[in-house]
């Protein structure tokens, strides 16, 4: 062995090196800790009384909500004609849709601000999934699955009595 080599090996044996090593490794996980809890208060944070995009920001996915109720299809709303209502952007079609919106967001927002009303009638939040939706009554319904979309189209009044009930106390402990 060189003597450069037996020297970094004495110096990486002795015992005062060890605690170092350990001081670094502790600050490590420290901030790998400070990460994690960021991570969590962040998710938490994302939780909303209108269902956004986390990373866009955008309601129902940048859906046009008035579409379903024109084409009786999802279609996707262009960055050109965006408004902002219940501290979501709302993308649209063109500007006919958005300015009916702004007149009327309680008619052709989703109800219950997104969320599955199977599971809001459950009491829990699910947000819908603006693939899987069905206009009833007058109003835009998202679903979480195919499964409660069909639940509810089979006879939609007690799922909505039960939701209506639960939605005030749910709606309360989303993040405003």
């Amino acid at each position: 062995m060189t003597p450069e080599r037996q020297e970094a090996n004495d110096i990486a044996t002795k015992p005062h090196f060890r605690p170092r090593i350990a001081l670094i490794a502790l600050a490590l996980l420290a901030g790998l800790g400070g990460f994690m809890a960021a991570g969590t208060a962040a998710r938490a944070a994302t939780t909303e009384r209108v269902v956004t995009n986390r990373y866009s920001g955008l309601a129902i996915e940048g859906y046009d909500p008035l579409a379903y109720f024109i084409d009786g299809r999802p279609e996707l709303g262009l960055p050109a004609y965006e408004a902002a209502q219940g501290g979501a952007v709302w993308r649209f079609r063109n500007e006919g849709n958005r300015d009916s919106f702004a007149a009327h967001p309680e008619i052709y927002a989703p109800q219950f601000g997104g969320y599955d009303p199977v599971d809001l009638a459950r009491g829990v939040t699910v947000a819908g999934n603006p693939r899987f939706w069905l206009v009833t009554g007058q109003r835009l319904y998202l679903f979480g699955r195919e499964d409660t979309r069909d639940a509810f189209a089979a006879d939609p009044a007690p799922y909505l009595k039960e939701a209506t009930q639960r939605w005030p106390a749910l709606e309360e402990q989303l993040a405003q």
